[in-house]
């Protein structure tokens, strides 16, 4: 008589375990703080390890569960707690291919009896019933292929409930009001918003920067040289953005450096926030060195090297030492979907202080003397998300106030060359639209106007049109021949 081998499983409880236990994938609490009076536990997932002969000198980099990707790092052995330790289970294919070893192999080594062996071949040559293949995505289909009878069933379903739901709306009722707490803690805990899966795996590789003053923890990973990730601070010219590995080799290139502003025109200065703009084909590495520093902080974006289909937009402040950079945006020469902004960052300590909405606004000032609407590339971080409908809110508010008389969507879309989607979907999140005799009307409410009141007493930096002194660039196709 024969037994079926069956493979331990490790546990998948919380357990108490030795430090040589923990694999990637266990989920174990991490101590937060690394001050011993300031013990404060998060629950976290290991996602790489870093060995060492002996076990307690072991890195361990970790994702803490319900946060965002970006408060990653790399803890040592005393932060971690080992008395309530969750394996990772195991997966199901290991789970088939252990069985699928027991049924050729018994617990002694010894090969299964031959009426077991030939039974075996009979069922694996039994004729199968035939799969149907999955249909394929309209995306794929061929231009004029015919369309399968259960996809035109189901459309025409779903637009049968269009028209109830459209149907039953009551007169005076919107859509479901928007939830700005869940739609932020939606982004705080959403992680990676990266279009390449790939990229979801990878691990932070330069801890923190050092730039002009400011030192500053990094986000993400960036593609930086394999030279800049053993040492545990990167030295970067707050000028030029080139990367030193060493603090002896950025003081000497300091002494040397002479840009004290980015290599670009300068098309716009008031008191001391200035706006130049740069062209990736001329200045190919400076702006590649702009996309490596922004690649930490800014996980959404896949990093080409290839800068010049791109004009970036950097923004300044000006002291007695020069231009010191707090942000930028980049934006195609040339953009087939009408984008007036394709990467937007500000630096994390110039954050929280107006900077980014500065930013944006700048965006479409320059759309606005383009003549045109724009909107930003999707996807947007989370930060950038917020950003965005902070300012779209306050731009239409202001322009709903202050405006006597009818307006529409379009208008709106026109003075504000914010474009109408984003215009629509800005006056849904603020409950504006009203189902009234048959139409959707515009309807400013008390609690809409009492919010316009108190931002307008906030005192904030604005762009001045006067100002800008900027003309649309013009490309020829021969220009135009990378894209």
């Amino acid at each position: 008589m024969h037994t079926r081998a069956t493979s331990p499983e490790p546990p998948t409880g919380g357990i108490s375990v030795n430090v040589s236990q923990i694999v990637v994938g266990c989920k174990l609490s991490i101590q937060k703080s690394e001050v011993p009076d300031e013990k404060t536990f998060q629950r976290a997932e290991i996602l790489m390890i870093r060995s060492n002969e002996n076990p307690e000198l072991n890195l361990y980099y970790v994702h803490y569960i319900g946060f965002n990707k970006r408060l990653d790092e790399w803890v040592t052995f005393n932060r971690l707690k080992l008395d309530d330790v969750e394996f990772p289970k195991p997966t199901k294919t290991s789970k088939k291919k252990a069985a699928a070893h027991a049924t050729t192999t018994s617990i002694d080594g010894t090969p299964p009896p031959e009426n077991l062996r030939k039974r075996k071949r009979q069922i694996d040559s039994t004729p199968q019933t035939p799969v149907p293949l999955p249909l394929p995505h309209l995306a794929d289909m061929p231009s004029g292929s015919p369309m399968p009878n259960e996809i035109l069933k189901r459309k025409t379903e779903t637009n049968d409930e269009e028209k109830k739901d459209l149907e039953s709306i009551d007169q005076l009722e919107l859509l479901p009001t928007f939830s700005k707490e869940k739609e932020i803690e939606k982004l705080r805990t959403s992680g990676s918003m990266t279009q390449c899966v790939a990229e979801i795996a990878r691990v932070k590789n330069i801890n923190s920067i050092e730039i002009g003053q400011h030192l500053v923890d990094t986000w993400y990973f960036s593609p930086y040289p394999e030279e800049f990730t053993r040492s545990l601070l990167v030295y970067i010219c707050e000028f030029c953005l080139e990367p030193f590995g060493s603090k002896r080799c950025f003081q000497r290139h300091r002494l040397k450096c002479t840009l004290q502003h980015p290599p670009g025109n300068e098309i716009y200065r008031k008191d001391d926030l200035s706006f130049f703009e740069i062209d990736g084909r001329k200045q190919k590495r400076w702006c590649r060195n702009l996309c490596l520093l922004s690649k930490l902080f800014l996980d959404h974006k896949t990093l080409y090297y290839d800068v010049d289909p791109f004009l970036f937009y950097v923004m300044t402040k000006t002291d007695k030492l020069g231009c010191h950079l707090v942000g930028y945006f980049s934006k195609e020469k040339e953009s087939a979907e009408n984008y007036n902004v394709a990467c937007i960052l500000t630096l994390p300590q110039y954050q929280r202080k107006g900077f980014g909405k500065l930013l944006i606004s700048f965006s479409y000032e320059l759309s606005k003397t383009e003549g045109k609407t724009g909107s930003p590339e999707k996807p947007l971080s989370d930060l950038g998300l917020l950003s965005y409908r902070s300012y779209w809110i306050d731009t239409i508010l202001a322009y709903l106030y202050n405006h006597k008389g009818e307006t529409s969507i379009n208008e709106i879309s026109r003075v504000t060359s914010i474009t109408n989607d984003d215009v629509l979907h800005t006056l849904q999140t603020l409950d504006l639209l009203r189902y009234y005799k048959g139409s959707f009307i515009i309807c400013l409410s008390d609690k809409n106007i009492e919010y316009h009141e108190k931002n307008m007493k906030k005192k904030r930096v604005t762009i001045d049109p006067e100002c800008l002194k900027w003309t649309p660039p013009h490309f020829t196709a021969s220009q135009l021949r990378f894209i």
